[in-house]
């Protein structure tokens, strides 16, 4: 196994109300066509038992496309590689999600200390420590309430999403947030954005770490 990188703190998240309110500020609401009143209840009915909690949409609700556009770092918007058209055929694999359409994901982390690690190597060690990893839509709802999250040299592979190919076969890419640096195909306008895109399973890379959740649950 590789070294283990210094595991830097992501900060905390707002209460659930506030990233409700953020959401309908983003047009979220919108998107998924839910009452803004329903998304403010829906974070109002979790209390303050919710802890350390991320409010987020079903990703068969608004899918990986819609979201990405929404995020921000330097006033540059997200956006998804050009090469990956079939990103909302990444879908949950290995993971149970809750049959709601607003669902919470409970103490997110960017894992850090997986940095260098290959996906191949970081999921099992992912479910022995009893966690779960993100999907790709999880990691977008978090920056869009903590943009400090996405910081370089410390990004994060979604690989609770994978890509099923027609013969049943899981595809070799997973997904990644990371920031771009402008060159090739994204453009030197681009520079500093948000980047949707993939990694191959089997490769490790040292600013990449595996985000993760402790669980997810419906009111």
């Amino acid at each position: 196994m590789p070294d283990t990188p210094p595991t830097v703190t992501a900060p905390p998240l707002p209460p659930l109300t506030a990233q409700a309110e953020r959401l309908i500020e983003l047009g979220v609401h919108e998107l998924v066509r839910i009452p803004a009143d329903e998304l403010r209840a829906f974070a109002e009915g979790a209390g303050q038992e919710s802890g350390d909690a991320l409010l987020a949409v079903h990703p068969d609700r608004l899918p990986a496309s819609a979201l990405a556009p929404l995020l921000r770092r330097d006033d540059k918007p997200g956006f998804v590689v050009v090469d990956m058209t079939d990103v909302d055929q990444f879908a949950p694999s290995g993971v149970e999600l809750p049959g709601t359409p607003l669902y919470l994901v409970t103490a997110p982390d960017r894992g850090d200390h997986m940095a260098n690690w290959s996906p191949d190597e970081a999921l099992p060690a992912l479910t022995e420590d009893g966690r779960t990893p993100l999907l790709l839509t999880e990691g977008i709802h978090w920056l869009l309430q903590q943009p400090a999250v996405l910081d370089r040299n410390h990004c994060f592979m979604t690989i609770g999403s994978r890509l099923r190919k027609a013969n049943g076969e899981l595809d070799a890419r997973t997904s990644a947030i990371w920031i771009s640096n402008g060159t090739g195909r994204d453009g030197r306008e681009r520079r500093g954005a948000p980047k949707v895109g993939w990694c191959w399973w089997g490769n490790r890379h040292t600013w990449l770490g595996f985000a993760s959740a402790a669980g997810r649950t419906a009111l």
